[in-house]
């Protein structure tokens, strides 16, 4: 009685073999993506189905506006503005460390210093709140006083300066809270550039600054770009923090950085305003964060394509 074996070539044929864990994690997997996708939606539907309402809001309704629109807008504005100056003040550092981790500094200290960096995500919201609004604006307004007498004639520092509990000590408190974003994200992708490639510029003269600007910086542009996004949405979401340094927000349009007179972001509003609100003002309420919800959407989804551009690309 004769056998018949199925050689390589008949296994290519019939297509690889898939295990039966294989497919359950595959399934798994793929219903988790679509959970979140279906989540993603709901809240999507709930933002647009109760902030529908604000949309004819006016006067006491939409808190002393004649339209949701000039409610919103100084909102919005608040939240650009604190998180535009939040990235200017943590990619410059958060690139800083992440290079000093990752080319610079000898292994253990650059182990200590990441550890060091890591742990300022696990900190609470809560906790930098109070740190910035008890320690930081206080130790804070002696400089913001400086440059109000001095650089008064710009338009960011016009002044008066009279409490150290503003925007830019709020944008200063966002920088320090994604800072472990943006350094994590950078560090790892520093270091996936590959070996040869700095070695054969080393090997060329170049120095090690120059190595990393010809080598590890067209390398890794896209990923640090996806972790600058995904810093800028945290910044852009960030509620407590923020709320607990400004306390009550204005509805005013300035770029005044050390005034008291300051915008507020949607987030803190939302926050400091919510318990009190009935009627048609929790709808106006929800309307801002339906505008936040797709501002921080859009942010995620352009870091992450792209991401997906750079991956395409190498």
């Amino acid at each position: 009685m004769s056998t018949i074996t199925r050689g390589p070539e008949a296994e290519e044929i019939a297509g690889p073999v898939q295990r039966r864990g294989d497919v359950v994690f595959a399934g798994l997997a793929k219903g988790a993506g679509i959970l979140i996708m279906v989540a993603l939606a709901g809240v999507g539907l709930f933002l647009l189905v109760e902030g529908a309402p604000a949309i004819t809001a006016s006067g006491d309704q939409a808190y002393g506006n004649d339209s949701i629109v000039l409610f919103v807008w100084p909102l919005l504005f608040g939240t650009l503005l604190a998180a535009v100056i939040a990235l200017l003040l943590a990619v410059p550092l958060s690139l800083g460390v992440a290079l000093v981790i990752s080319h610079y500094a000898p292994r253990r200290i650059s182990k200590t210093l990441g550890y060091v960096i890591d742990l300022l995500a696990a900190i609470p919201s809560v906790v930098y709140g109070l740190w910035g609004a008890f320690v930081l604006a206080p130790a804070i307004l002696p400089s913001y006083q400086w440059l109000a007498d001095n650089l008064g004639w710009l338009p960011f520092f016009e002044g008066p300066a009279t409490t150290g509990r503003t925007i830019l000590t709020a944008s200063i408190v966002l920088a320090i809270m994604i800072l472990p974003i943006v350094t994590a994200i950078s560090r790892e992708v520093f270091a996936q550039t590959p070996r040869m490639h700095e070695e054969a510029a080393l090997a060329l003269g170049a120095t090690r600054w120059e190595m990393i600007r010809m080598t590890v910086f067209p390398y890794s542009r896209s990923g640090v770009i996806s972790g600058i996004m995904l810093g800028l949405g945290r910044a852009l979401g960030e509620t407590m923090a923020v709320a607990m340094v400004l306390s009550v927000g204005i509805g005013v349009v300035t770029v005044n950085l050390v005034s008291p007179e300051n915008p507020s972001t949607i987030a803190a509003n939302i926050a400091l305003n919510f318990g009190n609100a009935s009627g048609t003002k929790i709808n106006v309420l929800v309307f801002s964060g339906l505008v936040l919800f797709l501002i921080s959407f859009a942010v995620n989804f352009f870091g992450r394509w792209i991401a997906a551009r750079g991956q395409v690309k190498g």
